[in-house]
């Protein structure tokens, strides 16, 4: 009985869907190891992009071992995310948390991005209807 899925549609899967994000991400969200930008989406879900660079997370096994843990989080936690396109960026020091520390800093970020989403959402509608 899986609750909630993590499907393609999930999942930013282009280059140019990546591209999207980084050019002018409106809502960030920033820790010392892991930063996320996030961008509006015109679908009724989130979307997740993951990157992480050699030069960050030397061993593959560790790369592969946070982006799974960085997607589970994300699969647990999409319900209350608002509709955006997110990239994770991993950054120095990332490959030394171990999972429990890792799992803190994605449940604060997530918490951190969903509010600063909602209020993006919230000012972008207001400055809508007050024209």
């Amino acid at each position: 009985m899986k609750q909630f899925s993590y499907g393609r549609e999930l999942r930013l899967l282009t280059p140019a869907q990546f591209q999207q994000v980084f050019n002018s991400p409106p809502v960030k969200a920033v820790t010392a190891e892991l930063t996320m930008l996030a961008t509006p989406n015109q679908f009724s879900h989130p979307r997740l992009g993951v990157t992480i660079s050699k030069k960050r997370a030397k061993r593959a096994v560790d790369r592969n071992r946070i982006k799974r843990k960085i997607r589970e989080n994300f699969r647990l936690k999409q319900h209350k995310i608002p509709p955006f396109d997110i990239i994770v960026i991993a950054k120095s020091g990332i490959a030394d948390l171990e999972n429990d520390a890792l799992q803190q800093r994605l449940d604060y970020l997530w918490r951190t991005l969903s509010k600063r989403c909602v209020q993006y959402l919230s000012a972008a509608s207001d400055s809508t209807s007050g024209s």
